[in-house]
């Protein structure tokens, strides 16, 4: 009994039912040994695919955040530029002679023959007076002439005739000194009455008006069978016409002192109007004050302005652009300056693209540049609108290729609308 219990070759058999079932657990087992493995792999990729998705978004993160870190700036150029300034000023148009027309002799306005507007030359009737008084006193001036001269008559033939006497010893050398001294009364009452002609002539010719020279009339204050005052009573005369020179214009300009010695007489300007769009005119300095007004510091320019085709009017306001020598130095746009409390300066940009603060000496104004006196060389880079926060050693980023090709371009569209009227 104990042999069989203790054998090992003795073998139990096992029950059919019982081999099916345990095939069937390993079964499930190595199934879901297999789900496990595949679940572990599916794991792994996912936490792997996260991984590397996470590493990349974090470098493109900290990329983006590096560019916004950088500060981008525009830059500039520093050159020294040899062209000229020209600056513009406001001014009146003046006819080059204007002269107001008065009467001379008093009267009534027979008729005139000129209104606002006409063209006159020289010499041409503008207006014809009558004068009653002055014709009653010429006749009476030439009666009296006439007198005179009868009068001069009788005193010469009376002197001749006591001469003769006196060589006879008829009379005393006192008649005869009498008698010549009434001759040379004669002769001066004639003198007088002759000049008192030829003045009432004068005034006769005073009845008509007439142009002292080529122009235009720009003022009528007269009418048919106005009185005409000459003044002569203590009153206050008044123009009757007003004649204009209207070729050449006459036009003066306040240069400031800043610029008054770069004027210079014979250099030619350009004359615009508001209301005459697309037109230029050039003109030439004439003269110049040479010296500065005291109140308001600047020196008078007179220019010249042809108009022969009276398209300018005197009295019109006008805008000269007067061109200054050509000067050599450094002018930056006004953009580039940093006003702070402690003083103006700008941002130059060093080889390593860091940022300097530069101190600068500023001189004339140029409109959108103003000139540079000291602290900048040619061929420095400044920062175009420098931001507030910019501040000395700054790493700043830019596009000079691009900066340099958009200031040509500036540079260029200004000069073409400098040259366009």
């Amino acid at each position: 009994m104990s042999e069989e219990r203790h054998s090992p070759l003795a073998i139990h058999p096992i029950p059919e039912e019982e081999s099916a079932e345990l095939l069937r657990r390993r079964q499930i087992i190595r199934r879901s040994k297999q789900v496990a493995v595949v679940a572990l792999v599916v794991l792994a990729v996912g936490a792997g695919r996260t991984v590397v998705s996470r590493f990349y978004n974090g470098k493109e993160l900290q990329a983006g955040v590096t560019e916004r870190n950088q500060n981008y700036v525009k830059t500039t150029l520093v050159q020294v530029s040899q062209a000229g300034q020209t600056i513009a000023l406001p001014g009146s148009l003046q006819g080059y002679v204007q002269s107001p027309i008065y009467a001379r002799a008093a009267g009534y306005v027979k008729r005139w023959h000129k209104d606002i507007g006409s063209r006159v030359t020289k010499g041409e009737v503008l207006a014809e007076l009558e004068t009653p008084e002055i014709d009653e006193l010429y006749a009476q001036a030439q009666a009296d002439r006439q007198q005179a001269a009868a009068s001069l008559d009788v005193a010469k033939s009376t002197e001749v005739r006591w001469v003769a006497l006196r060589a006879k010893d008829a009379v005393s050398q006192q008649e005869v000194d009498e008698r010549r001294s009434a001759s040379t009364q004669a002769q001066a009452r004639l003198a007088s009455t002759e000049a008192n002609v030829q003045r009432l002539n004068q005034l006769l010719n005073f009845k008509r008006l007439v142009a002292p020279f080529d122009g235009v009339i720009t003022r009528r204050n007269v009418d048919t069978g106005d009185l005409v005052d000459a003044g002569a009573s203590g009153g206050v005369a008044r123009a009757l016409f007003v004649v204009t020179q209207t070729d050449p214009l006459r036009l003066y300009v306040n240069v400031p002192q800043t610029y008054a010695q770069q004027v210079k007489t014979g250099q030619t300007v350009a004359v615009t109007q508001a209301e005459l769009r697309g037109q230029k005119f050039e003109g030439k300095v004439a003269r110049t004050a040479a010296s500065i007004d005291a109140l308001s510091r600047s020196m008078q320019v007179e220019i010249a302005l042809p108009n022969k085709e009276g398209v300018l009017l005197p009295g019109a306001f006008v805008q000269v652009d007067l061109p200054l020598a050509a000067k050599p130095g450094i002018a930056i746009p006004n953009n580039a300056l940093i006003i702070r409390g402690d003083g103006i300066k700008v941002a130059v940009i060093d080889a390593e693209r860091r940022v300097r603060m530069q101190a600068v000496t500023l001189g004339r104004n140029f409109g959108e540049r103003v000139e540079i006196l000291s602290g900048l060389e040619q061929g420095a880079r400044l920062v175009l609108n420098p931001p507030d926060s910019l501040g000395e050693s700054d790493v700043v980023a830019f596009n000079a290729e691009q900066d340099d090709k958009a200031a040509a371009e500036a540079a260029a569209k200004a000069s073409a609308k400098k040259g366009t009227p």
